[in-house]
């Protein structure tokens, strides 16, 4: 990175900051509404912006980029068949959690169970994304940052430096956008960093290709068709380390189910729309997002493999990063760095308001401090977002000593939980009679077969794994809510905040996601271009 590519960073950062800042200046963060749910006033760009932006980590754009180097587009089942759960989220999750009016997931598990059982999954929440997000993003991010922007040679330091340098800038940064603006200021800049990460994401795939056919676009299409189709085969073997094709329709759905529609930091920023139809136009992008963004975090990993061939197979992971080095314009590394920079910040921030949240909401106002108002409610998230943003600073490097596949661990951390989750929340909306004892007996349960589950069968993919817990839940949630029953429970206190009348095009635009996702998977397999071979 040279001294323009630098200076073009540090300009178009601050430019987002302002943007954002004049965007969300008008929403009062000194109450809990303004802070953690930006005023219910977020429309669908703000939305969409943000969900992509606190999903999307730079470690998944190197990791995937980095897999289908080796394997192939079956890595994007990660991306491609999110679609379906989001469309869900949409269709079936968003129109009942506007109607309770919740601010988190957990409030929900509240109204139907009780609040035992709301805190509990709280604390999961709250535990997962500090222990298994917010320092791993933290450390992961830099790393790739300094991968690819080589920040380390340009200080002239050791890389450690480097990454702890580049954590503790972006740490700063999130704190500061969440102290002035919450969720609002939050939003609004990842909506700019979201459609910046379309732009120069698909750009290098885009040179990448015209590299392959000497300036050619469809020359490079055909070089990639010609030299690696089975590459381009979505469908994975059975036994895949990647993604097993059964559990597409299995463990992969009711994982994307739960991340993408019981997950309170997700879920949050959908909540946050001034209204249910807003919401909805802001999560039906992110589906178009997911299914399209398997175009550059997924293919210019073959991309890679065609211009090194096998060079790289010993590390797989710097296929994305020899890639933009290769194809890049020098003059567009600042703001490919801009870009990149964004999404390590929104994950961050992302996943740190959603803890924020969390622990005030259903710590602070109901447990240390009941007589609390709206702004020291406000107050107590702002302090927690400090002391939980320091701690993962300060944790985040010391990833980087933990022993040899810590960070897959964590990575499966939320599956102590995640299935369990999903089917009390199911049953909530679609069961009278299923109980609060069962709700916390299946969470039990379930972590004690999971953890069982890493003993006896780590040989076993994972979401398979998941695809037979989801199932087994369902029977424990059934069996001991009939064992133990406590009457007929109807959903029916209503807290609606906001205008809850859905999307007019809502059907059609659901019907439209799930035909492009399938028309993607039918591109990409043995009936299509990987027939070619």
């Amino acid at each position: 990175m040279n001294l323009f590519s630098l200076i073009s960073f540090v300009v178009i950062v601050a430019c987002v900051w302002i943007f954002a800042y004049s965007r969300a200046k008008g929403v009062d963060t000194s109450g809990s509404e303004g802070f953690f749910m930006g005023g219910r006033s977020l429309t669908a760009l703000p939305i969409a912006g943000s969900i992509i932006m606190t999903n999307l980590s730079t470690e998944q754009i190197v990791g995937q980029n980095g897999q289908s180097y080796h394997a192939g587009m079956e890595v994007m089942a990660w991306e491609v068949t999110a679609a379906i759960a989001i469309v869900a989220l949409a269709v079936i999750f968003l129109p009942k959690y506007f109607k309770y009016g919740i601010n988190t997931v957990s409030d929900f598990i509240e109204i139907r169970y009780d609040t035992v059982t709301k805190r509990i999954i709280s604390i999961l929440f709250i535990v997962t994304y500090m222990i298994s997000f917010l320092p791993v993003v933290l450390y992961s991010g830099s790393l790739v940052f300094n991968k690819i922007f080589h920040i380390d040679e340009l200080l002239g330091v050791r890389p450690i430096v480097a990454i702890i340098l580049v954590a503790l800038i972006i740490g700063v940064i999130g704190i500061l956008y969440l102290l002035i603006g919450g969720l609002s200021l939050s939003a609004n800049s990842d909506t700019v960093y979201g459609v910046g990460l379309l732009i120069c994401g698909l750009l290098i795939p885009i040179l990448g290709v015209m590299k392959l056919g000497d300036g050619n676009f469809i020359g490079g299409v055909d070089y990639i068709v010609d030299h690696t189709p089975w590459l381009l085969n979505s469908v994975g073997a059975i036994d895949s380390a990647i993604v097993p094709w059964p559990t597409l329709i299995t463990g992969m759905l009711f994982n994307n189910l739960y991340f993408w529609c019981t997950n309170q930091m997700i879920v949050q920023k959908a909540l946050s729309g001034k209204n249910l139809a807003e919401a909805q136009k802001g999560t039906f992008i992110v589906g178009l997002f997911k299914v399209f963004g398997a175009l550059f975090l997924v293919f210019p990993g073959i991309v890679a493999r065609n211009i090194f061939g096998d060079a790289l197979m010993s590390n797989p992971d710097n296929a994305y990063p020899y890639l933009v080095t290769e194809v890049l314009p020098q003059a567009l590394f600042g703001v490919f760095a801009a870009v990149i920079f964004g999404a390590i910040l929104s994950s961050f921030a992302g996943a740190l308001n959603a803890t924020a949240t969390l622990f005030s909401l259903d710590f602070y106002k109901p447990v240390i401090n009941k007589q609390a108002d709206d702004k020291q409610i406000a107050r107590a998230g702002k302090i927690v977002t400090i002391i939980v943003g320091v701690i993962s600073v300060i944790v985040a490097p010391f990833i980087s000593f933990a022993p040899a596949g810590l960070y897959q661990f964590v990575q499966e951390f939320n599956g102590l939980y995640n299935m369990p989750l999903l089917v009390i929340i199911l049953f909530a909306f679609y069961s009278k009679k299923a109980t609060a004892i069962a709700a916390k007996s299946t969470i039990a349960i379930h972590i004690v077969l999971y953890a069982l589950s890493k003993v006896f069968l780590k040989d076993i993919h994972f979401l398979y794994v998941l695809s037979l817990l989801f199932f087994l839940d369902i029977l424990i949630m059934l069996a001991i809510s009939k064992w133990k029953p406590d009457g007929t429970f109807v959903l029916e206190s209503f807290d609606t905040k906001v205008d809850i009348k859905p999307w007019r095009y809502t059907r059609v635009v659901s019907i439209v996601l799930v035909v492009i996702v399938i028309l993607t998977y039918v591109a990409f397999s043995p009936i299509g271009l990987a027939s070619l071979q």
